[in-house]
């Protein structure tokens, strides 16, 4: 009775750590979806204003280079969300052959997804350090120091390589998705 007492309590105690590690990351994974959803905002209104001041003949520097800057932090801090969300393509055909082993199907895909996910992690941060380092700068009209722009490169892909080792531990202890599979299949 007291050991089942003691492994009741050692059960919930982790049951409710890994509840709270997963909605302080899905509140991770959301805020890094506003910024994604705030740098594209941020690119239509740089694009407005290339508009305007090519219009009024004022020489904006940079502008296409901040452009691109947003659009890359926004793919990379969106990979997150998008992933917590199940908005990634995903073709399901494979699983669909395996019928009740889909999971074992998609444990290996998000095993390896970690794997990838982490080593593109990895080498962001160390291309942020050594440009930061070396002080690094645009070749543009706006020299803006490039470890900046890398910096957001950095954080969606370290946010990204937490997710899919996130998912790939909830569902390999679990047998629980942390998003809804698709209903549509390719």
């Amino acid at each position: 009775m007291i050991t089942s007492t003691i492994q009741d309590n050692t059960e919930s105690g982790i049951s409710s750590f890994w509840v709270r590690c997963g909605k302080l990351l899905d509140k991770a994974y959301l805020w890094a979806g506003y910024a994604a959803a705030a740098c594209v905002c941020l690119i239509l209104l740089v694009t407005i204003s290339q508009i305007v001041t090519r219009y009024l003949g004022i020489n904006a520097r940079g502008l296409s280079s901040y452009a691109g800057y947003l659009m890359a932090a926004s793919t990379f801090l969106g990979l997150a969300h998008a992933l917590s969300c199940g908005a990634h393509i995903r073709i399901e055909t494979i699983s669909k052959l395996f019928g009740n082993g889909r999971v074992y199907v998609d444990l290996f895909a998000f095993a390896i997804g970690a794997v990838i996910a982490t080593w593109f992690a990895w080498y962001a941060c160390n291309m942020v350090q050594t440009t930061f380092a070396l002080n690094d700068i645009s070749t543009d009209l706006d020299a803006t120091p490039l470890w900046i722009p890398q910096a957001t490169m950095a954080i969606g892909t370290v946010l990204f390589a937490i997710a899919m080792t996130d998912n790939f531990l909830t569902l390999l202890v679990t047998r629980k998705y942390r998003f809804q599979p698709s209903v549509q299949t390719v």
